[in-house]
């Protein structure tokens, strides 16, 4: 699978901890930046990565502060969902059921191991369409 990272200042850290799972589990990773921890605007890498997914595919991971703030900047991008988690049965059901395609995480309010859990459920599950299609659908419609 292919993913886009991004993150501010505040989620370097963890953006860091969880690109590098991604990558022992065979996924190749776009990290977007930033490099370093210099204090950065969580909508430039919120904004990027939903670009990159939406325009090129595969899936987004994001980490700011709380989540709050980056979500809500990848959303603006049309076409992508961002979903912000704080455990692992929340990031499964925003991928089965919103066909979310951008994972949001806080790294001031979730751990290391619990987004790591929280990742691996959401790049486990598959959208299941269905019934919930129709919902995806209504949502898109927002956008125009």
């Amino acid at each position: 699978m292919k993913w886009f990272a991004g993150s501010d200042h505040a989620g370097l850290d963890l953006k860091k901890e969880l690109v590098a799972l991604l990558r022992e589990r065979g996924d190749e990773v776009e990290d977007l930046g930033p490099a370093s921890e210099e204090s950065v605007d969580y909508p430039d890498f919120g904004q990027a990565v939903a670009k990159k997914v939406v325009t090129e595919g595969g899936l987004g991971l994001l980490v700011c502060g709380t989540g709050n703030g980056i979500a809500m900047s990848a959303n603006k991008v049309r076409g992508a969902r961002a979903a912000l988690a704080t455990e692992s049965f929340t990031a499964r059901m925003a991928r089965m059921h919103n066909d979310a395609n951008i994972l949001v995480f806080g790294a001031r309010v979730v751990g290391a191991g619990v987004a790591s859990s929280a990742l691996v459920a959401f790049a486990d599950a598959k959208f299941e369409g269905g019934r919930h299609q129709r919902r995806v659908d209504k949502l898109m419609a927002i956008e125009e």
